[in-house]
């Protein structure tokens, strides 16, 4: 008659030797049912993840169902999630705008003026106003990539800011 030795499988000895056990036949077993564009050797370690979060409630006895099943179900959700992406890709995207013909001109017309008067501006001062106003970068942090100063920094946005002022008016 064997005696359970262990409640659970939170020592690290006894998760790693179930993980040394189990982890290249689970691989295999993925591999083998799923093939290899699902990621098997990353289903296999968030299966042990799993298992370490719950080791707990996991005896040794039931970690090998344990990490099977979890594997499986995170291999058949991942499957799922690849018919979904499969699906929108075949779907045409709308080619036609609510918008009047006016206002489509009258933007495209306003994107052009905005690329002009963008490249109208210094290097220095393009540079400063896009790592702003594209990336979100704050003066202190923009003022750390390039090198100079805070001040020096808010000179060139506040500069580049009403040079566009002045070449597109509806600003």
């Amino acid at each position: 008659m064997n005696k359970q030795l262990y409640k659970n499988i939170c020592e690290e000895s006894i998760f790693s030797s179930i993980f040394k056990k189990y982890a290249k036949d689970l691989h295999n077993f993925l591999y083998y049912k799923y093939g290899e564009k699902l990621n098997p050797q990353d289903k296999v370690q968030e299966a042990f993840v799993k298992l370490w979060e719950n080791c707990a409630k996991v005896t040794p006895e039931k970690a090998k169902s344990f990490v099977f099943t979890t594997a499986n179900n995170l291999m058949l959700n991942e499957a799922a999630h690849q018919k979904v992406i499969l699906k929108y890709r075949t779907t045409n995207p709308k080619t036609y705008t609510n918008e009047n013909p006016e206002f489509l001109m009258q933007e495209n017309e306003y994107y052009n003026k905005l690329q002009n008067a963008l490249t109208n501006l210094t290097e220095a001062q393009r540079e400063a106003f896009l790592m702003n106003r594209i990336e979100g970068k704050r003066f202190k942090e923009i003022a750390e990539i390039l090198n100079i100063s805070t001040k020096a920094v808010e000179k060139r946005i506040y500069g580049a800011l009403e040079k566009l002022r002045k070449d597109i008016k509806e600003l």
